[in-house]
């Protein structure tokens, strides 16, 4: 099977440096058109299920990526973002003058970190995993699934995926309404193909990539 594992366009928080979480932001112009790029990108794939987080970003961008397929899109709860508790709305400056230690212990040692009042990287995992080798069960050997979820997410699955520590959570990006592509007989037997592709919206040196939409 297949699995386009992509993350949500972008979102005014992201453009200011402001930690989300499970604050149900929508996306901004730009990550309107970051996922329509992904929709034109898939458009000549053939998706046979599709799944999303149900925080508005993530939905919406499943929603611009689908296009006339988006009747096919399933909500899963278990996909949201890391809740960051009470580091939800702040500017990153703000959390490291707040919170000098934890916010440092997040940049180099994020699988310690208990967010206050929210979630820790084991936390997120032991319902993300659940969520996603649900959404994979019982698709055929040749059938695609679209998954559409956040940065700290797709990081964990693809972590697991990769068979590397959660403490190596920032060796590797998840851009914007960014894809990935896994392949496998199961969700426990997957290859990356693909990690952190933007080529429908970014080019190789991190310019903006303007296409007819």
């Amino acid at each position: 099977m297949r699995i386009v594992l992509a993350r949500h366009g972008e979102t005014p928080w992201n453009a200011e440096g402001r930690y989300q979480g499970q604050i149900d932001i929508p996306l901004s112009d730009l990550g309107e058109q970051q996922a329509r790029a992904l929709g034109q990108r898939l458009s000549d794939v053939v998706i046979d299920r599709a799944v999303a987080s149900p925080l508005q970003r993530a939905r919406r961008t499943a929603e611009l990526a689908l296009r006339e397929r988006a009747g096919m899109l399933r909500l899963e709860p278990g996909l949201r973002e890391i809740a960051h508790g009470t580091w939800e709305g702040k500017l990153a400056g703000e959390i490291a003058e707040r919170y000098p230690q934890q916010f440092q212990a997040w940049r180099d040692a994020p699988q310690t970190v208990q967010m206050p009042e929210g979630e820790s990287l084991d936390q997120v995992f032991a319902r993300v995993w659940p969520a996603f080798v649900r959404a994979t069960a019982g698709l055929a050997p040749a059938q695609t699934l679209l998954v559409v979820a956040h940065d700290a997410v797709n990081r964990l699955i693809l972590c697991h995926v990769l068979g590397i520590a959660f403490a190596q959570l920032w060796r590797f990006r998840q851009a914007p309404a960014t894809l990935n592509l896994l392949e496998g007989p199961s969700a426990e037997q997957l290859d990356v193909v693909r990690l952190n592709d933007c080529a429908h919206h970014t080019g190789l040196f991190g310019e903006a990539v303007h296409r007819a939409l």
